[in-house]
């Protein structure tokens, strides 16, 4: 089975409340069996829109990044980034 990415680029406008989503949403990550890969570090922007924020992290499934969206700790965790922040969020099977 492949694995999945969860790929997310963000505009945070409140850090002390994105702060408190991005603690819950990286224990919600491990506890799905996600590592990241790229977790706001430099970025060029080639087309589309650019977004500040960009990460990237590796689960072992597409299932498995999809219970993480839906897991409750990761809901509280988004509870505090709905206000803080502009978000795109796609999840996506890896090739074989």
């Amino acid at each position: 089975m492949p694995g999945a990415y969860w790929i997310a680029h963000v505009t945070v406008s409140d850090d002390a409340a994105y702060a408190k989503y991005a603690a819950l949403a990286t224990e919600a990550i491990t506890a799905h069996g996600g590592r990241f890969l790229a977790r706001g570090g430099t970025a060029i922007q080639k087309e589309g829109r650019a977004h500040p924020r960009n990460v990237v992290a590796l689960f072992p499934s597409l299932d498995a990044a999809n219970a993480c969206y839906e897991s409750a700790t990761y809901q509280e965790a988004l509870s505090h980034a709905k206000a803080a922040s502009e978000r795109d969020l796609v999840l996506v099977e890896a090739v074989d």
